[in-house]
């Protein structure tokens, strides 16, 4: 191997090394949500991915230990939202343990198949959930769109270096 001036030592992987790799890169923001037995779940997701346009069809991570990760582990049916560069405070909601996730002031309502939908977004999906997979201390979701809205208006929230963020002209 040769050494390039300037680049450093390469460090092995670790969960720190991946953490810090990925606080550079640029991710949106979504929240996922689910009708569970106690009620509505949801969490801030910045691992969704596009996977097939036919069918069309997405993924999305999910930590095995996380709350909202019973009533997903269950549910058929689970709503994908894409936040607005308005909607930090929300992100934030989602994002933190143990918060009312859909008290006030967050606004939704009970859409197809039961599945919570959140109100002024940039875009929803209703998607039927076709697969759970393993993977390390995390699942992956891939869910099979159904129905949905694209028709919010705005400019995308981002998730970069450790905090949420919008584009820059």
């Amino acid at each position: 191997m040769t050494a390039t001036p300037g680049l450093r030592f390469p460090q092995l992987a670790s969960p720190d090394l991946l953490r810090s790799v990925f606080r550079r890169h640029a991710a949106g923001v979504a929240v996922i949500t689910a009708s569970g037995d106690t009620g509505p779940v949801g969490f801030t997701a910045t691992s969704l991915s596009s996977v097939s346009a036919e069918p069309p069809m997405l993924s999305f991570g999910i930590g095995a230990g996380a709350s909202s990760w019973p009533a997903v582990s269950q549910a058929e049916h689970v709503g994908v939202h894409i936040l607005g560069e308005h909607q930090q405070a929300l992100a934030a909601t989602f994002a933190r343990s143990g918060a009312d996730r859909f008290g006030a002031p967050t606004v939704w309502h009970e859409g197809p198949h039961g599945v919570p939908v959140l109100d002024d977004v940039l875009a929803w999906l209703v998607c039927r959930v076709v697969a759970r997979v393993p993977a390390g201390d995390h699942r992956i979701v891939l869910a099979e769109v159904l129905l949905g809205d694209p028709a919010g208006t705005g400019r995308p929230l981002l998730y970069h270096q450790g905090r949420f963020t919008a584009l820059r002209d």
